[in-house]
Formats: structure tokens, sequence, C-alpha cells
């Protein structure tokens, strides 16, 4: 048994037990702070807190009879303002935006706006560079229900040079006009926001939830926003009852998000979890996502900005993390225009959400839509109902039923084509599926390029307790029960060392599948 440090901050630490554990190391350790034991813990990821800044630190771990240590050295800070002697209240009722907001304004590069514990209503806050934010435990930022309160971010401004644009909010992968975050920050560069505090958007004591796809004043914010941002990590926070999208990172890079906990109630709408849009070199680790949408739904805008802004997401990994309920595990799309490459998920739990892995596009978002070198394995599923979808026909946006993104006939390749290269999925276990395990519908006239599934063990639930679903979201498609694989469209498919116990067929269905290898599948009954 390892260890490694996964970020290191001014007054805290986020430890990864190395191990082939999903989310749990399968035991209990006991970790210690400079021979002091602080915490045992089941986790293979999380945050040591109250450190000091710029001292050194020995971390021990200890399995049983064996002992790891490390030795750590925190970040340094220049200064600790603390939100009371700003005036602050904390008391959950009195307005302390602007307290916060002067806090933050004051802090020098280096310093750290700290925030005790209480409950400090706020409208928006905006963030800048070289600073860190820290929420002791028992710290809430709680957002105020009033949207008339918020302040307006513009979609999109144009230059005064009547050709640049300026891009300051987006709505849905398009650059509409929004409500500012709680937690905004914008070309913002070496900043940390750490707990174990709670940043709560409060959204089930205002109007943000009702009527949710209608535009009031302007669309809905996410709770956490970061727009042109670049090295931020944040860690140890709980972040719940978010009015859309909860954690947006957006056009940004080097980000690091780290034993974070996101609550959003089942029945909320569009809470997505964690979305990075257009966005490169981005990592999540050891965080737990429960949420009314997607858990995971890594993005890259829509037609206009992949045209006028292109910048395709890249480099993104997530490990560790327990993702349950929610529509999607990871879903990739659909607001993809941009394409997203080089994405990697392992060692992570998929806990009864709808989908587990699932890749959603159309007809539209272009040419340089290219969804490409994608890769999961070392992930346990329970109770998902359909473990894998992969859907280019997917029924969103106001066109979403024309003809031309539901025609199931070959169309003539154009720039609104998008492609779908290498799916990579192996060393999965699967237990309670329901509808099926893999369902994957490509485009006639651009064909999934590869689909490559390896070491699967899947179990379905028993008949009497299934309920046929439809698995992907396009018109005039069949539910499904107990389903094992329906592949379509697909040029190369490659399924190696997999098991399917109490599934409704014993073979795979493959509709124009070209290259097909297929070895060591059994069916058991």
């Amino acid at each position: 048994m390892d260890f490694r440090f996964a970020a290191i901050f001014n007054r805290g630490i986020t430890v990864e037990l190395l191990n082939d554990g999903c989310y749990f190391s399968g035991k209990t350790v006991s970790v210690f702070v400079n021979g002091e034991e602080v915490l045992r813990e089941e986790r293979n990821v999380f945050t040591l807190t109250g450190l000091q800044p710029d001292n050194d630190y020995e971390i021990l771990v200890l399995d049983g009879e064996e002992k790891i240590s490390h030795t750590v050295h925190t970040k340094a800070e220049s200064v600790l303002l603390n939100v009371k002697t700003f005036g602050a209240a904390g008391d959950g009722v009195t307005d302390d935006t602007r307290t916060l907001q002067a806090a933050v304004y004051a802090c020098p590069k280096g310093g750290t706006v700290y925030l005790p514990a209480g409950t400090y209503l706020c409208t928006p806050l905006f963030l800048r560079s070289d600073m860190t934010l820290y929420l002791e435990e028992g710290a809430v930022i709680l957002g105020d229900p009033d949207r008339t309160h918020y302040p307006m971010l513009p979609g999109m401004i144009r230059g005064t040079d009547e050709v640049s644009e300026y891009n300051l909010s987006s709505w849905e992968g398009n650059p509409l006009t929004s409500f500012a975050s709680l937690i905004t920050a914008i070309d913002v560069k070496n900043l940390d926001v750490l707990g174990p505090g709670t940043i709560d958007g409060n959204a089930q004591n205002g109007d943000w939830w009702i009527n949710a796809k209608k535009k009031h004043i302007a669309w809905r914010p996410n709770l956490v926003f970061l727009n042109h941002c670049e090295h931020v990590n944040m860690a140890a926070l709980t972040i719940r009852n978010s009015p859309c999208w909860t954690v947006h990172p957006y056009y940004s890079d080097h980000l690091r998000f780290l034993d974070l906990t996101i609550q959003n109630p089942y029945d909320s709408p569009n809470t997505d979890g964690f979305d990075p849009e257009s966005c490169t070199d981005v990592k999540l680790v050891g965080t737990r996502i429960s949420v009314g949408d997607d858990c995971i739904a890594v993005k890259s805008g829509k037609i206009y900005m992949s045209m006028e802004h292109f910048k395709r997401t890249t480099g993104i990994e997530i490990r560790n993390c327990s993702l349950e309920r929610g529509h999607g595990s990871v879903t990739v799309g659909s607001e993809i225009a941009g394409g997203v490459t080089d994405m990697h998920v392992h060692h992570c739990l998929f806990t009864q959400t709808d989908r587990g892995i699932r890749m959603k596009t159309r007809r539209g978002r272009g040419s340089r839509s290219v969804l490409d070198d994608i890769v999961f394995d070392h992930i346990i599923m329970d109770r998902v109902h359909m473990a894998l979808t992969v859907n280019m026909f997917y029924y969103c946006d106001p066109d979403g039923h024309s003809d031309y993104v539901q025609n199931q006939d070959p169309l003539p390749v154009t720039e609104e084509t998008p492609r779908i290269g290498t799916l990579r999925v192996k060393d999965v276990k699967c237990t309670g599926a329901e509808a099926c395990f893999a369902c994957v519908y490509g485009l006639p006239e651009m064909p999934v390029e590869r689909i490559d599934l390896e070491n699967i063990d899947v179990s379905f639930l028993p008949q009497e307790q299934r309920t046929a679903r439809e698995p992907i979201m396009m018109d005039h498609f069949m539910k499904m029960d107990g389903k094992s694989f329906y592949l379509r469209n697909v040029k190369e498919v490659r399924l190696r060392g997999i098991t399917v116990r109490g599934s409704a067929d014993s073979a795979p269905e493959l509709i124009n599948v070209g290259a097909q290898d297929v070895e060591q599948l059994d069916y058991q009954s």
C-alpha cells in the first residue's frame, strides 16, 4: 500500500491511497499527522485541513501492521483575512455579500479569505486570482433565493473593434445571458477553494426549479462557474442545491476538483453535478455526486461556439469517484460541437443511475464534434438500468425531432455531421442491469468507428424485477428488457472476455457492423 498527495494547499492537503479499489479501499486505515491520529478512513481520497501554512508535516497511514509515511510542506500564505473582521454576520439572515466581497477584493496575492463557522447569506461572489477561499467546518455560503437580487452576465458582447467578441456567460452550450453564479470566477488564475465548509445554492427556497426550461429575466445560474480560468483547485467542500448545473468549468485549463460532495434532490431539473465545457487538463478525484440530472456531463458547446470560439475538451481524468442516481453517471454530450478527446474514467462506482456510460450527439453538432480516445476501466456498476449507451440521434434542441436529425437513412456527409471515434471499456463489473448492457446506434452515413469491450462481467435483474425502458433518446426507438448488446452502424466491434448472466437473449445483435472480433463471450442463465 502507498499513497500520494493529490493536492497541497496552504491549510490542507488531499491524500489519495493507491490501490485497485473503486472509491473505497476495502478496509479502514488510520491517518496520523505528526504522530497524532486525526481520522480513520475507508475512502481512497480524503482531505486533511486545519494545517498551518508554510510548514512541514509527516503524514502516516496505518493499514494493519503496515505503516507508510510521507512528508509534505504546505503552501505559503501572505495573510489570513477573517470575514468577521469585515463585518460579516454569519447569521443566515443578514445579507453578507458586501462584507465577503470586500474581503475578497482586499486580499493580497497569496492571501486567504477565511470563513469561520456560520451561515453567510449571499448573492453572487466574484473571486480573484492568487488567493485562497477557505470555508471552515460549519461555514456555509447560502444563496439568496430571490433571483431579482442577482446580477446578470451577458452571454456575448461585441468588442469595440466591432470584430472580436467577449463571452461572459453560457446556457446549455450557447452564449446567452444568465444570472451570475453564487461562486463566480472570470479570467482568474491560481485560485484555491478549500473546505470542509459548504456552498449551498438554496434553490429549493426560490423559484429556480419552477418552469425550469423557461427564461425568466435571464437563464438560471450555475452554483460554481469558472469562466476562462487557469490553475484552479477545489477540495473538501459540500456543494448542494444548485439552481442549474452545479460546478461548471468553462473555457478553462489546469483544474483540480478533489474530495467534493455534490448533492441536489433527485427531482431537481437540469442540476448536473459536474460539467467541464471546452476545457483542457481537468481532474475530478475522490468526489461523490448525487443529483437530479447527469452526475458528470463533459461538453464543448453548440455549433456557434465551435465555429466562432472553437476549443476542444481534452485531457479529462475522472478517478476514485462515486456517482449515484442521476440520469447518467458519466455523459459525453450532447452540447459537444467542439468535440471531446483523451478522456479517462477509472476506479469509479456507478450506483442506481439511469445510464452508466452515456454518449449523445446528433446531426448539426458539426464536423469538429469528434468524440475519440475515450476510455473507461475499473468500473463497478450497481443497479444501473442501462450500462452503456451511444446515441447519434439524440433528440435535444427545438429541431431535435426534425427529419434531418431523426432520419435513419444515410444522409450526405456535410460540415454538420459529427463523428465518434474509439470508445474502450474494460474491467467492468455490472450487477442489477435492467434494460440492456450496451446499446450503440451510430449514424448510417458516419458509423461509430470502434467499440472495444473487454473483461466485463454483467448480471441482469430477474425478469420479474425488470421494466422495459428506452435506452436511448431518439424517435421511434424500441424499449428494451434484458438486452445484452445492440450495436448498429459501427465500423469495428471487439468483444473479448465477457460474461453475461440472466439476459433475455443469448447473443449480441449486430446490425450494419463491419469488422467483428468476438471471443470468449459467455452467456449464462
